[in-house]
């Protein structure tokens, strides 16, 4: 339909505040909140999660904000939230940046992908989006703990998941949070019937898609990890051992397939990636070897995210150290010198949702 579009300018990071202010209104209509003007005030402006979350609940937030232990100077939070947004910046700008540029040349310059280079191209989106939204939420997180306030956990190595289930506790947890208690559970959960309980899973991935755009890739997005995540609750009633390696490599194969299109601009886009992917358009072994730095920095990353300790392991420490400032600091100055080489804007990914 030809419908003119309003035009509307709508500001960053609408669809995570938007979220916040449902749970408190309605937990307020339920009854289950008592706070203060003040403290709602604060718990609706409080910067670090505004444009890209995580998504905070109120009675997570609101009680820091009352307690006094959170109003005295903490060595400890300003060090170890320091150490978590250096680690979170370097993670943009160092890793995800790299790999943004190999993944945007396949899916918006080239025309016809080889296998080797579709894979590439795939690959290379997978990383820049958890480093680019782990990045942000370890920036946002450690802000907010120089401040002495605790803001939920949003990742935890979500690749090293064995199965759909396991991913979704792991990725954008806060965000599932969320679809759990205000769609799924009132659409009534698994109460009903396992045909309820199908259509209220699918029902709730449908949504999580659409949350993120109003575009179809996104819809095909949130269906096939609906259908998965269906599918897995009746698979495992059925006693299957599958070794873990053979899990992993489903698991992550699967994610890594539907990220396709969560990304590409159109279904043409799309199944260009998935054609090559699947050699239709040739090996393209010329690409590898002209190529092999970049394939080798796919692999070193893979093996960081499969095997390497998260960003919360890596920062939580007991005690502050000059140590301790010195690699934050050496890890801010590495970022911004790699800003400074860019000589251009870095944008998050999730500014777009």
């Amino acid at each position: 339909m030809d419908i003119a579009l309003l035009s509307l300018i709508l500001p960053l990071g609408i669809s995570f505040f938007t979220l916040t202010q449902i749970t408190f209104l309605v937990d307020c209509y339920e009854g289950s909140v008592k706070t203060s003007f003040v403290n709602y005030f604060l718990f609706v402006t409080f910067f670090p999660h505004l444009i890209m979350g995580p998504i905070i609940h109120h009675k997570d937030m609101m009680p820091q904000f009352d307690s006094l232990r959170a109003k005295i100077f903490n060595k400890q939070n300003l060090v170890k939230g320091l150490l978590l947004f250096s680690i979170g910046l370097l993670k943009k700008v160092g890793i995800a940046d790299m790999f943004s540029s190999w993944a945007n040349y396949g899916f918006d310059t080239t025309t016809i992908l080889t296998l080797t280079l579709a894979w590439k191209t795939s690959l290379s989106y997978s990383l820049q989006l958890y480093f680019d939204f782990s990045g942000y939420t370890d920036m946002a997180l450690g802000t907010s703990l120089m401040f002495n306030i605790h803001m939920p956990l949003n990742f935890d190595s979500p690749y090293k998941a064995l199965n759909i289930q396991d991913f979704w506790r792991r990725w954008h947890m806060t965000l599932s949070r969320f679809l759990r208690d205000y769609v799924y559970i009132p659409l009534g959960g698994n109460r009903i019937c396992r045909l309820r309980t199908d259509i209220n899973v699918f029902a709730v991935f449908i949504i999580g898609g659409l949350w993120h755009g109003a575009g179809w890739g996104f819809l095909v997005w949130g269906a096939l990890h609906g259908l998965a995540y269906a599918t897995y609750s009746h698979l495992k009633k059925f006693t299957i051992k599958m070794p873990a390696v053979v899990a992993w490599c489903i698991m992550f194969n699967f994610i890594n397939i539907t990220w396709i299109f969560f990304r590409a601009k159109s279904f043409e886009s799309a199944l260009k990636v998935l054609r090559g992917m699947s050699g239709f358009a040739g090996l393209g072994l010329e690409f590898l070897r002209a190529d092999i730095l970049q394939y080798g920095a796919i692999i070193i990353f893979l093996f960081v995210c499969f095997f390497g300790k998260n960003s919360m392991e890596l920062s939580n420490i007991k005690t502050p150290s000059f140590k301790t400032v010195l690699i934050s600091i050496c890890l801010l100055i590495t970022s911004v010198i790699i800003m400074i080489e860019k000589n251009m804007a870095s944008e998050f990914l999730y500014f777009n949702f």
